[in-house]
């Protein structure tokens, strides 16, 4: 006889789908500590029933909680609270900057079903056009418009992911431009292709706020006008978390134009419109090379980028595009397309948006003081303290086996004297492993503190 499972059923009010509801509130209990390891829960049909909603709600409820490393289903018994980590003798990766997977076998099997009877043929027979199909990019412009980018399909470039973008745009301006500027930390693929390019980075003190507006405004007006290109990522920026209110949107664009700078704006973070928030594009159209990707509000494998030049810059921005090399596989032209039409990209970025702010929370509960509350919905978080204090904490979090990444290649000037921290990877470990390591984290804080102190 099978023993009845402690958990109580509930399920929470909201607009959003029974299944993802009901994973909120299970993922809930099980990190409350409400439920133990080991913890049998309701079968399939009987909880679909007490809660009034289908099985396969509950069915895709329970994959997702697999899938977080919440749950394990053993064959022939039912649904199970993991056992929770502990002394595995395993190295915690947080040093990698993506979201944990939510695609599994079956929701992948399905997609790949649905292709092999309406994929088009000629994805694959024929080389894509250099700004990729343009039934692709009319797909990516509505995505792009739900997130307050209203772009017309012939101004936007498909990429073989962010990374290709911001090269595409950093070719460009080069040509234009003999002088970066970018935040004093940032994004080290984007500060190694500017270094590649000949345009050495400057780095300019942040707040919470990110670029602070005067530093820039003299770091312009010294270098003249149409000299400089800006690069800076207004919206949950790497590493620090730092989100540029309205107010400081406004002031970067007004400085930007009064020394006619070009913008580079790095938007791969931004995954709800936010008329607060404008993306720098909307308010500088005439001058910014607006760069947005897939890989970090969908999936990280689905390797699609867009960039939208200035419209005076498309003929440049297309060839240096070409001079590229790279092409998007056309597997995932078309599993773009299937998810963005079927509604899955809609469903994932809204359920990756609640897994966000669960693990945010997270990691703010078990670090407490030590973390920036982080202002948007993304999964790094930042961890201030000096650069002497940050060199320590990653060699003493790697003793206690937990992986986070140095400071140094964040860093745009060698000179730099400004802030220092710690960015922690808070998406590809289950949950159970990241609260593991958290806890670690929090000791190691304690004692790289009091060793410089």
């Amino acid at each position: 006889m099978r023993l009845r499972s402690p958990w109580h059923p509930h399920l929470p009010p909201g607009n959003t789908p029974p299944a993802e509801r009901l994973a909120d509130a299970l993922a809930g209990d099980i990190l409350g500590e409400k439920l133990d390891a080991g913890d049998r829960l309701p079968a399939h049909r009987d909880l679909a029933w007490q809660l009034g909603i289908g099985v396969g709600s509950v069915t895709r409820a329970y994959a997702m909680l697999e899938r977080r490393g919440l749950v394990r289903s053993v064959r022939g018994r039912g649904m199970f609270v993991a056992s929770r980590p502990g002394g595995s003798g395993q190295m915690i990766d947080l040093s990698a900057n993506m979201p944990p997977p939510m695609f599994g076998n079956r929701a992948l099997a399905r997609t790949l079903g649905r292709l092999a009877h309406t994929v088009d043929p000629a994805l694959f027979n024929v080389y894509p056009p250099v700004a990729g199909h343009i039934e692709h990019r009319r797909i990516m412009g509505h995505w792009l418009a739900e997130l307050g980018v209203d772009m017309p399909p012939d101004r936007l470039l498909l990429a073989s992911g962010a990374q290709q973008a911001l090269g595409v745009a950093v070719a460009v301006c080069r040509t234009v431009r003999t002088t970066a500027v970018t935040e004093e930390l940032a994004y080290p693929g984007m500060l190694s292709l500017l270094r590649q390019a000949g345009l050495p980075p400057h780095g300019l003190p942040m707040d919470r706020h990110g670029l602070l507006p005067a530093p820039l405004d003299r770091m312009l007006h010294a270098h003249g006008p149409g000299h400089c290109v800006v690069y800076v990522t207004p919206t949950m920026h790497n590493p620090t978390t730092a989100t540029m209110d309205h107010a400081r949107r406004q002031d970067i664009v007004r400085i930007c134009r009064a020394h006619d700078a070009l913008i580079i704006e790095d938007d791969v973070y931004d995954c709800a419109r936010d008329d607060q928030l404008p993306p720098l594009v909307t308010l500088a159209p005439e001058r910014t090379f607006y760069v947005n990707s897939l890989s970090k509000t969908l999936s990280p494998g689905l390797r699609i980028g867009t960039l939208a030049p200035p419209a005076r810059f498309m003929a440049a921005a297309r060839e240096a595009l070409l001079n590229s090399s790279l092409m998007i596989a056309p597997l995932s032209y078309a599993m773009m397309a299937q998810w963005m039409l079927d509604g899955t990209a809609t469903s994932v970025r809204r359920a990756l948006r609640g897994e966000a702010e669960r693990r945010r929370g997270l990691a703010l509960r078990i670090l407490g003081p030590d973390l920036t509350p982080p202002a948007y919905d993304a999964f790094h978080a930042w961890m201030p303290m000096s650069m002497e204090q940050a060199t320590d904490f990653v060699s003493a979090a790697a003793r206690e086996e937990v992986r986070v990444t140095p400071l140094s290649p964040f860093v745009a000037t060698a000179d730099t004297c400004g802030q220092g921290g710690i960015r922690l990877c808070l998406g590809p470990a289950t949950l159970p492993d990241l609260t593991d390591a958290l806890h670690r984290l929090r000791h190691v804080r304690t004692e790289v503190h009091n060793s410089v102190t």
